[in-house]
C-alpha cells in the first residue's frame, strides 16, 4: 500500500514529468506550441498567483475555460495550490450551470470573457471573492497573464492521497447533475491505470476531443493537439479538422465521444480516409455501436485498436474491451439481445453485481454478489471510485455502501469473467410481465442495416408499462417507415425478451446529453411517445 510519505500527487506527476521532457511539446491550439518546461513555469507562478490574490489551500474556484493553455495551467496550478476547481459543463445551460455553482459556493470564478458574460447573465456565482479572467482581459479582475507576473514563486503545497482535489459535475443524463468529490489519491489512480492499461508512453502525440482527457495527457508526458470545435457540442465537430491534425501530426492516440467517433468514421469511410499513425483509439461516455467500431477500424493500421472503456464521472476506467473482441465475437451476441459487452474488470477494482434495488442499502455483506449470469445493479470498490458526492447526502445513501459505488447500471457478468452492459437502471422499463433492461432489447433491433439507433422507453405507470420503441433512421436508408416498422415489429416476435414491444415510433433526432451527445435522454423520449401514442 502506498503511504502518505511517498505519495505524489497530479501536480507534482506533471512537474516531474515536465522536468524531464523540457522542450518537448505540450499543448498544440490554433497554431501556438507551449512546451513542457513552459506550461511547468505557468504551473508554479499561477499557484503563487493565486495567494497573491487572495486564496488559500481549500478553498473552492469554478473553472469555466475550454481546452488551451490556460486551462492546463490553471488546473494543475490549483491542484498545486492546494484549491479546488468545480468543473461545470458551459452546456448544460445557464440555469443549470446556476444550480451547480450554488450549491458548491466558490471562492473564486475562473473563466473566460464569455463565461464571465454568463456569470452576469445568470447571477452565478454571488459567493466568489476573485474573479479571474483566461484568454483575455476584463477591467476590475485578475488576468492569467497578471497572475503568472505575480506569482514570482509557487506556495505549493503536498497533498496527501485523501485531500479533495476537485469537484466534477455530472453530465446529468438521468437527472440533475451532480458534484463529484475527486480526492488526489483517486486522480493519481487514474493517471497510472491510464499509463499501464493502454501501455501510453512519454513522447506520444494525442488529439483529445474531450476536454479532461487531456489532463490526462499533459500528466503521462503527451503531447496534447487541440482541435477547433465547440466542446459543449462534440457531435458538431468537422471531421476533417479532426483528420488534418491526425494526420498532420502523426498523432498516435484518438479520445473522441461515441457521436464524434461515429461521424469520424462516416467521414473516413466515405473518402477513403487512412490513419497509419494511430496507435489506439479510445471512445467512453456512452456504449458505442458495433458499427461505429467497424468503420473507424478500417481507418487504422492492422492491429490497431478502438478501446471502450467503461465507467462513470463517479468511477473510471472500470472495464476495458477492444475492436477485436467487439467485432469478432460479442457483436453478435449483441445483436441476439444480450446487451452490450464492456470487458473484464480493470485489474485492481472489485466489481460486483447485486440485486436490483430503488432504495439504499445499509451495510455491504459478500451474500449480495451474484453469480455469473444473473442481472443485477454494477457496484465498483477501488482508487478509482470517488468516495462521495458533495453534500448530496441523500445521493451518498443511495449510491455508497461499504466504500463501493453502485453505478446505477443494470449488468452482468459471463462466464469468462466479462462485464455485460444492459442500461441504466433508473431506464428499464417496468412491464406487467417483468422488467425490461433497455440495451438487452435495443441491440436487437439496432443490428439492422436500416437503423441508426433505437430507444426503448416505458409509457404508463411502473409495473403496468408499455414498452415502446423509438427509431432513429439511418440517413438513407432504401426502405420506407411503414416496411422497416413491419419488419422490426416481425423481429420483435423471434425472441421471448423482445416480443412486449407492440409499438414503433420514428424520431427525427434523439435527446441526447451535453457533454457526450451520445447518451440518450430516455425519459424526455418517453413523454414524447405518451404524446404519439395518444394522439
Amino acid at each position: 500500500m502506498t503511504t502518505t510519505a511517498a505519495f505524489r500527487g497530479v501536480a507534482e506527476t506533471f512537474l516531474e514529468t515536465a522536468q524531464r521532457l523540457g522542450a518537448a511539446p505540450a499543448v498544440v491550439r490554433a497554431g501556438e506550441t507551449t512546451s513542457f518546461a513552459r506550461l511547468a513555469e505557468d504551473v508554479e507562478r499561477l499557484a503563487g498567483g493565486f495567494a497573491r490574490a487572495g486564496l488559500k489551500a481549500g478553498d473552492r474556484a469554478a473553472l469555466l475555460v475550454p481546452p488551451s493553455r490556460d486551462l492546463y495551467a490553471l488546473v494543475f496550478a490549483l491542484y498545486r495550490a492546494g484549491i479546488v476547481p468545480v468543473i461545470v459543463d458551459p452546456g448544460l445551460g445557464l440555469a443549470a450551470v446556476g444550480r451547480c455553482l450554488a450549491e458548491t459556493e466558490p471562492e473564486a470564478f475562473i473563466g473566460t470573457p464569455k463565461a464571465h458574460l454568463g456569470r452576469w447573465l445568470g447571477g452565478w456565482a454571488p459567493t466568489a471573492k476573485v474573479s479571474v479572467v483566461a484568454d483575455g482581459k476584463i477591467p476590475g479582475m485578475w488576468s492569467t497573464r497578471e497572475l503568472r507576473r505575480m506569482g514570482t514563486a509557487s506556495l505549493g503545497r503536498d497533498a496527501r492521497p485523501e485531500d479533495m482535489a476537485a469537484i466534477l459535475f455530472t453530465s446529468g443524463s438521468t437527472g440533475p447533475a451532480k458534484g463529484v468529490v475527486y480526492t488526489h489519491g483517486m486522480f493519481a489512480a487514474q493517471v497510472e491505470t491510464l499509463r499501464a492499461l493502454f501501455d501510453i508512453k512519454e513522447g506520444e502525440v494525442s488529439v483529445p476531443t474531450f476536454p479532461l482527457f487531456g489532463l490526462f495527457d499533459a500528466a503521462l508526458g503527451v503531447t496534447s493537439v487541440i482541435p477547433r470545435m465547440d466542446f459543449t457540442k462534440p457531435a458538431s465537430a468537422d471531421p476533417m479538422e479532426l483528420v488534418r491534425l491526425l494526420q498532420k501530426h502523426r498523432a498516435q492516440q484518438l479520445f473522441a465521444s461515441p457521436a464524434l467517433l461515429d461521424k469520424l468514421g462516416r467521414f473516413g469511410e466515405r473518402y477513403g480516409i487512412a490513419l497509419p499513425d494511430l496507435k489506439r483509439v479510445m471512445s467512453a461516455g456512452a456504449p458505442v455501436p458495433a458499427k461505429t467500431v467497424s468503420r473507424v477500424v478500417k481507418l487504422l493500421a492492422p492491429g490497431v485498436q478502438v478501446y471502450t472503456p467503461y465507467g462513470a464521472t463517479e468511477a473510471l476506467p472500470v472495464a476495458l474491451i477492444g475492436s477485436d473482441e467487439i467485432l469478432h465475437g460479442t457483436a453478435a451476441a449483441c445483436a441476439d439481445g444480450k446487451g452490450t459487452c464492456v470487458g473484464k474488470p480493470v485489474p485492481g477494482l472489485d466489481v460486483a453485481v447485486i440485486p436490483v434495488g430503488d432504495g439504499p442499502l445499509a451495510a455491504w455483506d459478500e451474500s449480495l454478489r451474484l453469480p455469473a449470469g444473473a442481472v443485477g445493479e454494477v457496484t465498483v470498490k477501488g482508487a478509482v471510485a470517488s468516495p462521495s458526492y458533495w453534500k448530496r447526502p441523500e445521493a451518498d445513501a443511495l449510491a455508497k455502501v461499504g466504500g463501493r459505488h453502485r453505478m446505477g447500471d443494470l449488468g452482468r457478468f459471463d462466464m469468462d469473467g466479462r462485464l455485460w452492459f444492459l442500461g441504466r437502471k433508473s431506464q428499464r422499463v417496468r412491464a406487467s410481465h417483468g422488467d425490461l433492461p433497455t440495451e438487452e432489447v435495443e441491440g436487437v433491433f439496432n443490428a439492422l442495416p436500416a437503423v441508426r439507433r433505437s430507444a426503448l422507453v416505458g409509457v404508463g405507470p411502473a409495473g403496468a408499462q408499455t414498452p415502446v420503441l423509438c427509431v432513429e433512421r439511418e440517413p438513407g436508408a432504401p426502405i420506407g417507415e411503414d416496411a422497416l416498422r413491419r419488419q422490426l415489429l416481425e423481429l420483435a416476435q423471434r425472441r421471448e425478451h423482445t416480443r412486449a414491444v407492440r409499438a414503433v415510433l420514428f424520431h427525427p433526432g434523439f435527446p441526447v446529453d451535453a457533454r457526450h451527445n451520445a447518451k440518450i435522454y430516455r425519459e424526455k423520449l418517453a413523454v414524447w411517445a405518451a404524446g404519439k401514442l395518444k394522439a
